[in-house]
């Protein structure tokens, strides 16, 4: 398997001590191995004896010590194995969503996004209007107000109630997510990583969401030959298997899913890299991977019709240049009216978040 690589660079760890070093390729290792301390241990002994990854007072011994003190590890002595822990799966949702989006900038006010109206909130706008009754004088505009007052007279001021100038404001709402991730054998076919890097994203907007939009809600849905969630925290341990793919059970979990949420934004994100190859017909799975079989692109061009319907906006994130996904993603984002990205695995993350922090698109209908 291949395995993408980027050019390193010292800020990403100035100021860090020789542990935080080595945890943090740790962390990265456990995408890669899903979640498998031992694995990664191994490997990161075999990396520590051919380029000395600690110093002369902290080796690999010394390393796995701290990572038990400090709460990152569970020694299974019965089995002879390591179990990562709750604060090790944070830490990497946290290393994920700083090398993503390192540019995010820290909100002001938590569990807010932006709908292209104005109306009433913390937020102000520079634009401003005419006072009108019941609107809050906090957001009074006082340089134009008394500007307005001097045009009329600059020998004795006084305000009368059409020099009063407010400051519009931005309506603000939460937003229910579900992120569909594709686990079929294609995200690791030839030889290329899809998977890594789709979970790296799935883990840092996880942590985007917990710590700077808590009022917002994300549910995570694989799909292969079927469609199930996982939660959070299971993450890391996430594998591709011998599956195809059932776009139309992803898209169909998620829209039953969001369909309890209350929150007035409701969107899905989908990670793929291929057409959809699979559909339920009662309890068995029809399959067929050759070209694009209509019966299959037709039942899931339904679903995202109904989607639409529902309200619910889905963006397609397409990892790969298949001339047959494009042209089935184009049939999907204009039955839903919704967005795509051939984005790529390189800038991924960036799309992702861009499109979530934005939230440009109008899905108050």
């Amino acid at each position: 398997m291949d395995y993408r690589f980027s050019k390193w660079e010292e800020r990403h760890t100035a100021g860090q001590t020789t542990l935080e070093k080595m945890l943090k390729i740790f962390n990265q290792l456990l995408i890669y191995t899903n979640g498998d301390a031992n694995q990664a241990l191994q490997w990161m002994t075999e990396m520590d004896r051919q380029y000395g990854l600690g110093d002369d007072e902290i080796g690999m011994g010394e390393f796995i010590e701290w990572l038990k003190r400090e709460g990152y590890l569970e020694d299974a002595a019965e089995r002879g194995e390591f179990k990562i822990t709750g604060k090790t799966t944070k830490k990497i949702r946290e290393d994920s969503l700083n090398e993503i989006f390192t540019t995010l900038r820290k909100q002001s006010a938590f569990g807010n996004h932006k709908i292209p109206r104005t109306g009433s909130s913390d937020e102000r706008m520079p634009e401003t209007r005419a006072w009108t009754f019941g609107d809050n004088l906090q957001n009074l505009d006082m340089t134009a107000t008394l500007n307005n007052a001097l045009k009329r007279s600059i020998t004795e001021i006084s305000l009368i109630e059409e020099d009063f100038r407010i400051y519009e404001t931005e309506h603000q709402t939460t937003c229910a997510t579900v992120l569909m991730i594709d686990v079929s054998h294609s995200m690791i076919l030839y030889g290329e990583d899809r998977i890594t890097p789709a979970k790296k994203v799935a883990m840092a907007l996880a942590e985007l969401i917990l710590t700077r939009y808590p009022k917002d809600s994300l549910d995570i849905i694989l799909f292969g030959d079927e469609a199930w969630t996982v939660d959070v925290k299971d993450l890391p341990f996430v594998s591709v298997g011998p599956y195809h793919t059932n776009t139309k059970a992803g898209l169909a979990l998620a829209r039953q899913i969001l369909k309890r949420k209350k929150n007035q934004n409701k969107q899905i994100f989908m990670i793929t890299d291929g057409k959809p190859s699979a559909i339920n017909e009662g309890i068995k799975i029809y399959k067929n991977s050759f070209g694009l079989d209509r019966k299959i692109v037709n039942k899931t061009l339904d679903e995202a019709v109904i989607c639409r319907k529902d309200k619910i906006t889905i963006t397609t994130f397409m990892v790969t240049s298949d001339p047959y996904l494009q042209g089935f993603v184009r049939e999907l984002t204009e039955a839903n009216q919704g967005r795509a990205y051939f984005s790529g695995l390189d800038n991924l993350g960036e799309y992702l978040f861009i499109d979530y922090i934005r939230n440009r698109r109008k899905k108050l209908r």
